[in-house]
């Protein structure tokens, strides 16, 4: 993970992760940059067996309850194959405002990009128990409702809170553990 001081003592455990976009820009906002997100979480589904377990997306952050085999190395590939695509997708769509707050809030250590899309880290916190992961995922499913973007976790769509309701969602996800 780099510079994190952030650590993840057990790789297997599930934990509660958060990845925040640099200075809190606003990414998730249009349905592409959030597809690129699924792309790269199905891709690690597939081909590390990370199991999330639930998960929301809103504008500049994103939280995953989520275990696989070395969930530190998973998230590091997460972030870096987002943050290419989502930058492309940005040059691409000719986005320079906030390509340019990409580039203003980079940090200096970050030698050799132009850009830097997410804040380093992911803020690990291992799961212990079942009252654990039910407090993480709540709290998860109720952050858009906290913020006031909807009255019921199952109207945001970027949640896995559907699935916890019998509604699939946009992401499948991994209700037992």
């Amino acid at each position: 993970m780099g510079r994190s001081r952030y650590k993840v003592y057990e790789p297997t455990a599930p934990h509660f992760v958060t990845c925040t976009i640099l200075h809190w820009i606003p990414i998730f906002t249009r349905p592409e940059t959030i597809n690129i997100v699924f792309e790269s979480l199905n891709y690690l589904k597939e081909t590390s067996n990370l199991k999330i377990h639930a998960y929301v997306i809103l504008e500049n952050h994103l939280h995953l309850v989520a275990r696989s085999e070395d969930i530190a190395k998973d998230m590091a590939r997460f972030k870096s194959y987002t943050a290419r695509k989502i930058i492309d997708h940005l040059q691409e769509k000719k986005v320079t405002t906030i390509l340019d707050q990409l580039a203003f809030y980079k940090k200096a250590h970050k030698v050799g990009k132009e850009f830097q899309l997410w804040q380093e880290g992911i803020a690990p916190k291992q799961l212990l128990g079942d009252a654990m992961m039910r407090e993480r995922i709540e709290y998860i499913h109720n952050n858009p409702v906290k913020r006031g973007y909807v009255d019921t976790a199952s109207h945001w769509r970027y949640s896995s809170a559907r699935d916890y309701e019998g509604i699939p969602g946009l992401l499948s996800v991994d209700p037992t553990w």
